[in-house]
């Protein structure tokens, strides 16, 4: 490696890793490292240390809609909201040095009775990552499309990296997940809603990677609503033969149908359920470990001194290279896997069974044996 590329990887990983170990230090006045909060959803997008900045409040309560620019707006306001924090410990309000309230849980309840919004429809944190990821999606491909329409038929050889990349991605996508799951028939119906998911969970996953990133598919509630589009296409992707299976099984007693019908009906609600929770754990676990990682500067800094605490950074810094190596392997792991099985899903609901055709190769076969047990005994 030549001294320029070391440089270059010096200051790559100085810029991913100063705001995670600014965002897994310690919060103000605290000596403890809140690994859940970094975890959780939030009403502002974090830059520490630069600072915060605060979105967008959309509340619905008692019948009607309030809209605020930030949280500290409606804090601000006469409306009547004021923090949870604040409406809890009431003695401990802060400002700031123009006199307007500071928020510190950013969640909001009234002030005269406690009671939070109906529906929160702000924007979060997860939410804005999960619209940049769509945006992303939205330009690059258009970006390809043009690239593809202004060549000719002959000249359609990608050109550069990212062009090779991308396609790649998309034969992969296309040959090895839709068509190996769906088949040759029905697979190009379905190849966009695929490529969608696979490149939206990619980015949402690439980007926790990121400084200030935040991982979106770490949300149980993101995973969820992506495994619940998975849910109604196979839904809506399934055959005569597929809901025969589903209401009345052939092949068995009618009696037994009591039994597995139920099962049946459960069993399409299990499918989404496990990618919706296998996609969020193993994305909120990987970037708990980092931050837990992390943390461990601090953490023996606070038990054996400053020195000590700096001096094992090496270690734990190494460590954090380490997993985010696995992260990124892991990304495009979890990106693959849940559009794997969407397709496995949609796969099994559109595929068409020729029951007549068993049934006859069935006889068939019974006649045959019958003959060669006949043959047998003569």
């Amino acid at each position: 490696m030549t001294i320029a590329k070391r440089i270059v990887s010096l200051i790559l990983l100085t810029i991913i890793l100063i705001p995670s170990l600014a965002l897994a230090a310690p919060g103000e006045g605290s000596n403890r490292v809140d690994i859940m909060d970094k975890l959780a959803n939030h009403y502002y997008l974090d830059f520490k240390p630069i600072g915060k900045v605060e979105l967008p409040r959309i509340l619905y309560y008692n019948g009607g809609f309030s809209f605020y620019p930030n949280t500290s707006s409606a804090l601000n306001s006469s409306s009547g909201w004021v923090d949870h924090y604040y409406y809890e410990n009431p003695d401990k309000i802060s400002y700031k040095e123009d006199g307007s309230i500071y928020p510190a849980s950013y969640k909001l309840v009234r002030v005269e009775t406690g009671d939070s919004p109906s529906i929160d429809f702000s924007l979060s944190s997860h939410l804005i990552w999960f619209a940049i990821s769509g945006f992303l999606v939205l330009f690059i491909f258009a970006r390809l499309k043009g690239k593809y329409s202004k060549e000719s038929i002959d000249g359609l050889v990608p050109k550069g990296p990212v062009q090779n990349i991308f396609e790649s991605l998309v034969i992969f996508v296309r040959d090895d997940i839709a068509l190996a799951n769906i088949g040759p028939k029905k697979y190009l119906k379905f190849t966009p809603y695929l490529l969608s998911a696979f490149f939206m969970i990619l980015f949402m996953n690439l980007f926790g990677l990121m400084p200030w990133g935040v991982t979106s598919t770490a949300d149980v509630m993101i995973t969820a609503v992506l495994a619940l589009f998975t849910f109604v296409i196979t839904q809506f992707a399934g055959t005569k033969d597929y809901w025969k299976h589903v209401f009345a099984m052939p092949g068995i007693p009618k009696f037994m149908l009591f039994i597995m019908t139920p099962v049946e009906i459960l069993g399409l609600f299990t499918k989404p359920f496990a990618l919706t929770v296998r996609l969020f754990a193993n994305m909120s676990s990987g970037k708990m470990l980092v931050y837990s990682i992390l943390g461990m500067i601090f953490i023996f800094g606070e038990l054996f001194g400053p020195a000590v605490g700096i001096g094992s950074s090496v270690i734990w810094v190494l460590f954090t290279v380490f997993i985010y190596g696995i992260k990124v392997f892991a990304s495009f792991l979890q990106a693959y896997i849940f559009t794997m099985f969407s397709a496995l899903y949609i796969g099994i609901a559109a595929e068409d069974h020729d029951h007549h055709h068993e049934e006859h190769h069935l006889h068939d076969s019974h006649h045959h044996d019958t003959a060669i047990v006949s043959s047998t005994h003569q």
